[in-house]
């Protein structure tokens, strides 16, 4: 007869504060091959740390224990893990199995480890469960079966990597009497087929049908009886060769992994809502910014462009509080006529403007009364709604140019107002244009604007003979900045002395873009912040989590499960919940953005870019790495004895 394990002064102890605990004390024994044992003893003789140490669950303090002639005590707890995987098959009072996946699953779950290809283990756990009478329940729940029902289950688990060693912790302890015999029956029946057989028991019933029987007391074998004679039988256990390679191995397992994941989270979704949540809120946060920010820049700019971007104001004076009369008359026509040879300038114009009132009939308006070049509505690119711009041959004439809201104003009721007169101060102007309505720098959409020739509003209006500013448009391929000190030493050359200054509008959309982008970062940090406090919230259920289903990695290791595969599962789960978590929130972002770009702020373009999309995809997978990796580590490093010991 062949030894299969053997135990040379086996010792456990544990510590309880400064005593030292003797659970163990020098066992010695042997097990050959084919042999069915029952281990029996008073509850606290030490049986059950026995039946761990010999399953590879829980290790000795000192002593050898010798596996197939292999000492384990050199083993790390990856290959404690494959020992229990191609030696081992675990019978449990309690059944232990998932309650998360169907009966075909739970047999399937050691084959996982082992690296069995789906289609072989499906087989094999279909004629195991058909061997045990359950074909009719492979696709039940556990919750479905009777006890006897779930004990075999539990059994074809054990089988199903070959299980040379049958290690039954009081399997027939929670059966009635009908079931016992049953399971008890179905035990003797593998032991004839060559398997060994280990019963852990304090029933002498079970007892009185075994060939051996070790009785333990107070840490030590106090007897050994043989009953009768072994007889080695031939056993069929799994072929090797169905194992798959490595590279499938770990693709299966990876799959395996995470279909497990998904069935966990599926099976407590309270918890994972509840998980979700604070991801969600963060993710949301995150999306918001991002869209409405991008909105609400682009909605700053343009407004700024609408002005007129790629111009250069010049103004009299040393800035716009600086009013000392001296600069009154610093542009002058002369100083058009100047610009107007530069190479960088395109168009330009001149404007002198003053608050006049405007009247038809019995309306008496304010309104802004604007001298201006033939250049002007090139300069600032704006809309004609009705006729033209002023030409040069009309620039002594006494016309006006009007905006839309002063057609609203003094003729709602028409649609067309070419050629009607309008009073600007005591002189008629005959209208010759409509134009849209420009964004000012205030952004007051209903003040009243008019533009006349230039020459007009000096020969007939102001009486002056020099400008309020002077506006140009850079050439294409100019910069600006550049442009920009070519004119002050231009104009200072011309002058004599810096009497006028200079404000260019691309300045401005540089300013308004670093300041939106400086405000969007800002939020944006405040929203990482949230979406740290959803990851840390995570992190925190997910440790719960662990607690609460520390038996179920109990029953994984027992099975065959490495600490990796345990890691990867609860990695992989923390990822999913942050994952969905995610794409929650990037949905409920858009829904909100454009939500609020239809009731509130139709004016606003939302738009969805795929780099707010990605980001929040991203960063929800890397808090769900980082903050699930702390929950995953813990559930990996269980103890499998201190797991499956929890309830």
């Amino acid at each position: 007869m062949t030894v299969l394990l053997e135990l040379n002064n086996i010792c456990k102890n544990y510590k309880l504060g400064n005593q030292k605990i003797h659970i163990l004390k020098n066992i010695n024994l042997e097990i050959q091959s084919g042999e069915m044992i029952a281990i029996m003893g008073a509850s606290g003789s030490g049986k059950s740390t026995l039946m761990n140490i010999l399953g590879c669950l829980d290790t000795a303090s000192s002593g050898i224990y010798q596996v197939n002639k292999q000492d384990i005590s050199i083993f790390n707890n990856d290959n404690l893990a494959k020992l229990r995987r191609e030696y081992f098959g675990f019978i449990f009072q309690r059944y232990h199995l998932l309650p998360y996946v169907n009966v075909i699953n739970n047999v399937e779950i050691p084959a996982i480890y082992s690296g069995i290809s789906k289609i072989e283990r499906r087989k094999r756990a279909i004629f195991l469960l058909k061997k045990l009478g359950l074909s009719e329940r492979i696709n039940y729940w556990p919750n479905q079966l009777s006890g006897g029902q779930q004990q075999r289950v539990s059994i074809a688990r054990a089988l199903m990597n070959g299980g040379q060693v049958i290690l039954a912790d009081e399997p027939a302890g929670a059966l009635d009497s009908y079931s016992s015999n049953e399971v008890i029956n179905i035990l003797k029946k593998l032991c004839e087929k060559g398997h060994t057989v280990i019963i852990v028991t304090h029933d002498s019933m079970v007892a009185n049908q075994v060939k051996r029987v070790i009785k333990i007391c107070d840490g030590k074998i106090i007897s050994d009886i043989f009953k009768h004679k072994i007889v080695k039988n031939k056993i069929n256990f799994l072929n090797s060769d169905i194992r798959t390679t490595l590279w499938k191995q770990i693709i299966t397992q990876f799959y395996e992994a995470f279909i497990m994941a998904l069935r966990a989270i599926k099976s407590h979704k309270i918890r994972s809502a509840l998980t979700m949540l604070g991801i969600i809120i963060g993710i949301l946060s995150v999306v918001l910014i991002l869209v409405i920010g991008d909105a609400a820049k682009n909605k700053v700019l343009e407004d700024i462009k609408s002005i007129g971007t790629n111009t250069i104001d010049i103004y009299p004076g040393q800035d716009f509080i600086n009013d000392n009369p001296i600069f009154y008359q610093s542009l002058k026509y002369e100083d058009l006529i100047a610009l107007k040879e530069q190479s960088y300038v395109n168009v330009l114009t001149p404007i002198i403007s003053r608050n006049m009132r405007l009247r038809i009939g019995n309306i008496d308006v304010l309104a802004n009364v604007n001298g201006i070049g033939e250049h002007f509505f090139n300069v600032y690119d704006m809309i004609f709604l009705q006729g033209s711009a002023i030409n040069i041959m009309q620039s002594q004439s006494q016309i006006v140019v009007i905006d839309i809201n002063t057609q609203h104003k003094f003729f709602p009721n028409k649609k067309h107002v070419i050629g009607e007169v309008i009073m600007v101060g005591n002189m008629p102007l005959t209208i010759i244009g409509v134009v849209k309505q420009k964004k000012s720098m205030l952004g007051n959409h209903k003040t009243l604007n008019v533009w006349i020739p230039y020459n007009i509003m000096i020969n007939r209006i102001v009486g002056n003979t020099y400008f309020d500013s002077i506006t140009l448009r850079i050439k294409d391929g100019y910069n600006s900045q550049e442009v920009e000190k070519k004119l002050i030493n231009f104009l200072i050359l011309r002058h004599g002395k810096k009497d006028f200054f200079i404000y260019n509008m691309d300045s401005l959309v540089h300013v308004a873009e670093k300041t939106t982008r400086t405000l969007q970062i800002f939020l944006m940090l405040i929203a990482i912040i949230s979406l740290v406090v959803g990851g840390i919230g995570v992190m925190n259920i997910m440790l719960v989590s662990v607690t609460e289903r520390t038996r179920e990695i109990g029953i994984l290791m027992a099975v065959g499960a490495r600490s990796s595969n345990v890691l990867q599962q609860f990695l992989i789960e923390a990822i999913l919940i942050c994952l969905f978590g995610g794409i929650l929130g990037v949905f409920i972002a858009l829904l909100i953005s454009f939500s609020l770009q239809w009731f509130l702020i139709g004016d606003w373009k939302i738009t969805c870019q795929p780099i707010a999309i990605i980001s929040g995809i991203i960063c929800s997978t890397i808090i769900g790495m980082i903050f699930g990796y702390l929950p995953a580590r813990h559930a990996a490093n269980l103890s499998p004895v201190d797991a499956l010991s929890r309830e």
